[in-house]
């Protein structure tokens, strides 16, 4: 429960909080900045400012959560992607900068493309879908997820960010089980579970706290991409791309199921760490 606010008795300043928080310097910053609602230049400008006993417990017990281990987006709720900030929660996969790889090559497919149509399955929070709508405005753009959790946050976040005159097209499926069988893209990206049920990384840093069916199909790690490589070709137009997320040492696997799925160009691309991260192919006249 927080303390009542008493005068001056307990109070501290921003100096001393980030001094003491037992925090990396950035990470203390980034909850103290979410806590007082300063930019973080301000914490620079105001050092010394004395701050309500109340806000001090408050960052106190989030810098106490944060050395428990959980992830700095679930405990301030937002994640930067794209460019755009993001409402996160545990119900969705945090997202991160090496899929913006994904969005990059997703939009550069549809780049000669009028009025696109995009299906992203395995939305999530939606930042995929959304970051794709929101630099092509003249895009139809569908979302899937076999979380209602994950479509609510993912609902918020569009209403946000694109504004009601621009919904997104949200549906609880899984995977393209409960599409139309007469819808076609232009686009399919995805970011599914790609790690392998016994990985040691699942009981590892922020990927405890994280919703485990969005980091790991329960198998080998290559079912989810197996299922989208399968059922992709029935819902892509002729010359359309299907693009995918994969795990650091998945890329040449993953290509194979590509090839053997009757598409063509099939390729991988590298982030910005040199690791393959993503592979598409295009769906054969």
């Amino acid at each position: 429960m927080l303390r009542a606010f008493s005068g001056s008795a307990g109070l501290t300043t921003p100096a001393a909080l980030l001094r003491t928080s037992g925090l990396p310097a950035l990470e203390a910053r980034i909850l103290l900045a979410h806590v007082l609602g300063w930019r973080r230049t301000e914490l620079i400008t105001r050092d010394s400012e004395s701050l309500d006993p109340r806000l001090v417990e408050r960052f106190q017990h989030l810098a106490a959560r944060r050395i428990a281990g959980e992830p700095i987006a679930q405990l301030v709720g937002l994640r930067e992607f794209f460019g755009l900030e993001f409402d996160v929660t545990p119900d969705v996969l945090i997202p991160r900068p090496e899929t913006e790889l994904l969005v990059e090559t997703g939009l550069a497919a549809i780049e000669s493309i009028k009025n696109p149509r995009v299906l992203d399955l395995g939305t999530g929070s939606g930042a995929i879908a959304v970051a794709i709508a929101a630099m092509r405005a003249d895009a139809q753009v569908w979302a899937v997820d076999r979380s209602a959790e994950a479509l609510a946050v993912a609902a918020r976040n569009a209403a946000r960010l694109l504004g009601t005159n621009r919904p997104l097209t949200l549906l609880q499926s899984d995977w393209t089980g409960a599409l139309a069988p007469s819808l076609r893209f232009d686009l399919i990206v995805s970011n599914p579970p790609y790690i392998a049920d016994n990985d040691p990384h699942l009981s590892e840093g922020d990927l405890r706290f994280e919703p485990r069916g969005a980091l790991t199909d329960e198998a080998d790690g290559l079912a989810a991409i197996r299922a989208i490589i399968e059922q992709a070709p029935f819902f892509l137009c002729t010359g359309g791309s299907l693009w995918i997320e994969h795990g650091y040492d998945q890329a040449a696997q993953v290509r194979a199921l590509l090839s053997g799925r009757g598409l063509s160009d099939v390729r991988s691309l590298t982030d910005i760490a040199g690791i393959e991260r993503i592979s598409g192919a295009l769906f054969p006249a």
